[in-house]
């Protein structure tokens, strides 16, 4: 499955509609956002079919993030069937990811 980009409009269709999602809330400016692109692209192509990732571009899409109160990115938050299970802050080795989305998918 390839990763998705969300934005506002299509995030309650395509994150909140059920099934296990990993939300990547970033900016084309950040940094530690573009160092864990790579790591969510070998996630994805290791559990593609148990896991739905996706990108929501947080200068893009303020509404979004403010709901789910994203003060700092990268965020990555886990959804289960519209829910968030878990949520990181900064850079994540893909260890320590793989660690947490383990118990959920």
């Amino acid at each position: 499955m390839a990763i998705v980009n969300v934005t506002d409009q299509s995030f309650a269709a395509e994150v909140e509609n059920g099934g296990t999602v990993l939300v990547d809330f970033w900016a084309p400016w950040c940094g530690p956002c573009k160092m864990i692109a790579p790591v969510l692209e070998e996630i994805d192509s290791e559990v593609g079919d148990k896991l739905k990732i996706a990108k929501l571009n947080v200068d893009e899409n303020p509404d979004t993030s403010g709901r789910f109160g994203v003060m700092s990115i990268p965020t990555l938050m886990m959804f289960k069937d519209g829910e968030v299970v878990e949520k990181l802050v900064g850079f994540q080795p893909k260890e320590q990811l793989m660690d947490v989305l383990n118990k959920h998918i």
